[in-house]
């Protein structure tokens, strides 16, 4: 009960202080992706001509239902890279417990996500007039995320404590992730030379599935958004684990070094 509550002040903080003194406040967390998506518009489909996928008749919806889990997925790692570095005064002073900050990053960026996510539902009903009963599932692949992007995130948060280069090469490492998921274009038009790559990227069939079920009333192949459903929960469940496990080994050296 108590961490319970701790978390909950942690990200009502978070959130806060994210947009304390703004005018506008809570809203500069929808500006903030509706800018991405007019440039990339812009390059992809009227600089760059690219070819708009099979059955879908707007690039910028298209677009924009890619980015959703993506920008959960990359705000939550990032952010929580340097996070216990911020929180030192609260893990050296007291019996703090420190995994919780990184959980209580994803929680804030997915307060943002959720906002970007109303929006993308209520164009595509209102302008398309496309409303799928399938919209029931997307809590399940935000779970998947949130599981995977915590797990991922306990563990470059406690090497940063150590190594304070992590957060400049996970922003490396994440500028190629991004560019190898399918977020401009679909998998139809992914090189077949590399596309096992998609294979093996988690991120992937969440995206795939936000796409499906945001884009068309309903799914092409029901089958296949289960399957995405059970790759990315099956993905999130071992991160989620595997990072808890390696930031319970590492937390021992965490007051000797902040």
């Amino acid at each position: 009960m108590e961490r319970r509550s701790l978390l909950f002040q942690l990200v009502r903080r978070d959130f806060e202080q994210r947009f304390v003194g703004s005018a506008i406040g809570w809203i500069w967390g929808l500006i903030h992706p509706l800018v991405l998506l007019i440039s990339w518009t812009f390059v992809f489909q009227y600089v760059a001509k690219a070819e708009l996928p099979a059955g879908v008749d707007s690039y910028p919806l298209f677009l924009f239902a890619g980015m959703l889990p993506w920008l959960l997925f990359n705000e939550t790692v990032t952010r929580s890279a340097p996070s216990l570095l911020d929180q030192a005064n609260l893990i050296t002073k007291t019996v703090f417990p420190a995994e919780i900050v990184p959980v209580s990053v994803f929680l804030s960026s997915l307060m943002n996500h959720l906002l970007a996510l109303t929006l993308m539902v209520t164009i595509s009903g209102l302008w398309k007039n496309r409303m799928s009963v399938f919209l029931v599932v997307l809590p399940f692949f935000m779970l998947a995320t949130g599981l995977f992007a915590v797990g991922l995130a306990w563990i470059v948060s406690s090497l940063h404590v150590f190594l304070r280069d992590t957060a400049q090469v996970l922003s490396v490492i994440l500028t190629f992730w991004f560019w190898f998921t399918p977020i401009f274009f679909d998998e139809a038009h992914f090189p077949r030379q590399v596309h096992f790559l998609l294979t093996v990227n988690p991120m992937f069939y969440v995206v795939r599935a936000y796409r499906e079920v945001l884009l068309y009333s309903t799914p092409s192949n029901p089958r296949e958004l289960v399957l995405d459903l059970a790759i990315a929960a099956a993905c999130g469940a071992i991160m989620f684990i595997v990072g808890g496990l390696f930031f319970r080994y590492m937390k021992r050296g965490f007051a000797d070094v902040l």
